[in-house]
């Protein structure tokens, strides 16, 4: 019998056609998992039926019994707040700011009509999601949690109404590798012990490999293949879902062919980062501690671990975008001074590259005014003509055609923004690209494509990498070496085969199980 079950549905907007001829269904106790890349239609799939988004749906759609398709706005209002639980990609957006995580809960336990919770019973509620300290929980702010802890939140909020199905759209993508398999196993429990039916959207493969029963596969608003999930990973029938599954990064597949290193370019010596303590809070936030690293001509390392470890802190220290508070940053044996005291030729040495493509990228400029923005503070003896050539040969090395001069960021899609960012960093010669999750909100296929494109720049350009990154699988396509940070410190360094094969220290191991 199915809890929840879709047959033949379309969506369109404006007029156009995204998503049509999707037939699924979800059991009690069940998970359906909805993966694809990027703007394949899966989020319109999801929401659409339950009125959250603009979409115009046909179709047939029925959640226990009661047919989605027919219900106006007050219906659909009234499903959601009876019968689903939504669990969204960016918690800390979907919470509200301004309510305490104890209001928020209170809001979703009466949403279906029940009474007033005691203290108690909502802080039992974010004990069932496994929240530390959950009364002292109640009186903080989305701001002061943790993505995990967050996520954990919102769980809590999804289910407190005691739905009979849930809606996670994205629920681990702005997750590391940890606290990811942490939240699915809480999802399977929730499944298990409440009999929750679940459709679980992802890009990422390997979330949903362990975890779901059932496997659609979309590509450009068409299912291309469905079916039990072990089976199409197993054995998957279309040349698309090959592809998907190849483009995630796995630790048992074989090791890449590196360049040769070579000399030492960059050493911190005992580098340590420390901050204010918000609002009225006395005393120091150590952020990093003790940081020594190193990185060769021709390397690209890996700074890894988990959210709030201190990598970003550590590599926007050393791009000196960032403080250092103590400690040396060595440049071939060279004290690097901070970045206001450096020269243009010292500045352009290391150029960094940001998570979120979109945003690292001005929204109002063009893509050749992005791409040309260091040359006019960094090489103001070149001409006007000069630089205009140098931005198609960056493009050209980022595999962009000339199209692309004249758009703006909106237009790019995620892969696309990351090419021109990685243009941006790399049209000035730079000797060392520092990458902060350059590929983590990317999908499987896009990601790979950046990756590929980082090892082919190295070795055309000479470039070292400092790559940064919560997963080891990934780091493990591109990197020579790795170092895994724990609470701002560096616990473990070594070749990355020799490290993932046999590590050392307990946040190492825990990485690599994630993984």
């Amino acid at each position: 019998m199915s809890l929840y079950e879709i047959r033949n549905m379309a969506v369109a907007i404006a007029g156009e056609q995204l998503v049509e001829e999707v037939s699924l269904t979800v059991g009690p106790g069940q998970c359906t998992a909805i993966i694809g890349a990027s703007g394949s239609g899966k989020s319109l799939t999801c929401l659409t039926p339950f009125g959250l988004t603009p979409g115009v749906v046909s179709g047939s759609m029925l959640l226990d019994d009661i047919d989605l398709g027919s219900a106006d706005a007050r219906h659909l209002r009234d499903v959601r707040r009876r019968l689903a639980g939504f669990i969204f990609q960016q918690p800390l957006t979907a919470l509200t700011p301004h309510l305490t995580v104890g209001a928020q809960l209170q809001e979703a336990t009466m949403q279906a009509g029940a009474a007033r919770p005691s203290r108690r019973e909502l802080a039992r509620k974010l004990e069932r999601v496994g929240l530390s300290r959950p009364d002292e929980r109640l009186d903080q702010f989305p701001h002061r949690l943790s993505g995990g802890e967050r996520q954990r939140v919102m769980i809590a909020a999804a289910i407190a109404h005691s739905p009979k199905f849930l809606i996670a759209d994205e629920p681990t993508s702005a997750l590391d590798a940890s606290l990811r398999a942490e939240i699915m196993e809480l999802l399977d429990e929730l499944r298990t012990e409440e009999g929750l039916g679940m459709l679980l959207v992802s890009h990422d493969l390997a979330s949903v490999e362990g975890h779901a029963d059932q496997l659609v596969v979309m590509d450009k608003g068409r299912v291309v293949e469905s079916g039990p999930a072990g089976a199409v990973i197993a054995n998957p029938a279309k040349d698309y879902t090959r592809r998907l599954i190849a483009a995630t990064p796995r630790l048992q597949e074989p090791i890449s062919a590196f360049s040769r290193p070579g000399e030492l370019l960059l050493e911190t010596d005992c580098l340590g980062v420390d901050f204010d303590r918000p609002g009225w809070r006395r005393g120091k936030i150590r952020a990093v501690v003790d940081a020594s690293i190193i990185a060769r001509q021709r390397e690209s390392l890996a700074l890894v671990g988990g959210s709030g470890s201190g990598k970003s802190t550590l590599g926007r220290a050393i791009a000196g975008i960032g403080p250092a508070t103590e400690g040396e940053i060595l440049w071939q044996g060279a004290q690097l001074p901070e970045r206001r005291k450096r020269s243009l030729d010292m500045r352009r040495l290391i150029q960094p590259v940001f998570q979120d493509p979109v945003a690292s990228l001005d929204p109002q400029w063009q893509v050749q005014d992005i791409v040309i923005e260091p040359l006019r503070y960094l090489r103001p003896d070149l001409t006007k003509v000069e630089r205009n050539e140098m931005v198609r040969q960056a493009l050209s090395a980022v595999a962009l055609t000339e199209d692309f001069l004249t758009r703006l960021p909106a237009s790019l899609s995620g892969g696309q923004a990351q090419r021109v960012a990685i243009a941006r960093a790399i049209i000035s010669a730079p000797q060392l690209l520092v990458l902060d999750e350059a590929t983590s909100a990317l999908d499987p296929l896009v990601g790979a494509e950046i990756l590929k494109l980082l090892s082919q720049l190295q070795v055309e350009n000479g470039l070292s990498l400092l790559f940064i990154t919560h997963d080891i699988a990934a780091a493990r396509r591109l990197c020579h070496r790795i170092a895994v940070m724990e609470e701002g410190r560096i616990v473990e360094t070594g070749n990355m085969q020799a490290v993932i094969d046999d590590p050392r220290h307990p946040a190492t191991q825990k990485l690599i199980a994630a993984s």
